[in-house]
């Protein structure tokens, strides 16, 4: 079994937000493969299955996203070499994506949790790149606006298939 998790924020209200990109494509991969999310009390998630994937949206708020990951991968005993985090990175231009595996939160505080509840760093990260803001605009405020809808649509026309490889995760 894999894991692949997206970070966001719960409630209509951040739905669209720059933060909740990780959020935004596993609905994407969830309707492509018609599944549907559903309440996982256990893990203070929405989760769902494709085939041997377990999909986890935390409903922990993104800082704390890291005592759902912990639950699901007890839960459904999965190691952490086996989970894959999708997040917004502002290092990366909008849209850019990059794989890695092992590597530190780089200031990204949803990862940070993940990885100080699991204990480690070695699990894979799927950063989607929002860029950082043109104007003066405080940090905080930029990620917890709203992607435009032409923005959206990029983002909604991106393949994830090639960076969430499931044979690239080991058994």
């Amino acid at each position: 079994m894999k894991l692949i998790v997206g970070l966001g924020n719960p409630g209509k209200e951040y739905e669209f937000n720059r933060h909740n990109v990780g959020f935004i494509f596993l609905d994407k991969f969830a309707e492509k493969n018609d599944s549907k999310f559903q309440t996982f009390a256990k893990a203070n998630s929405l989760t769902t299955q494709i085939k041997d994937l377990y999909l986890c949206k935390p409903q922990t708020f993104m800082n704390n996203s890291g005592s759902a990951v912990l639950k699901m991968s007890k839960f459904y005993k999965i190691e952490p070499k086996n989970i894959i985090v999708v997040h917004d990175d502002l290092d990366l231009e909008f849209g850019v994506i990059k794989k890695h595996f092992g590597k530190t939160s780089a200031g990204h505080n949803g990862v940070e949790d993940i990885i100080q509840k699991l204990g480690t760093k070695d699990f894979w990260r799927v950063r989607i790149g929002i860029g950082r803001p043109t104007n003066p605009k405080p940090t905080v405020d930029y990620v917890l606006g709203d992607f435009s809808n032409k923005e959206l649509e990029e983002l909604r026309n991106i393949d994830l298939n090639q960076y969430i490889l499931v044979e690239d995760i080991q058994s």
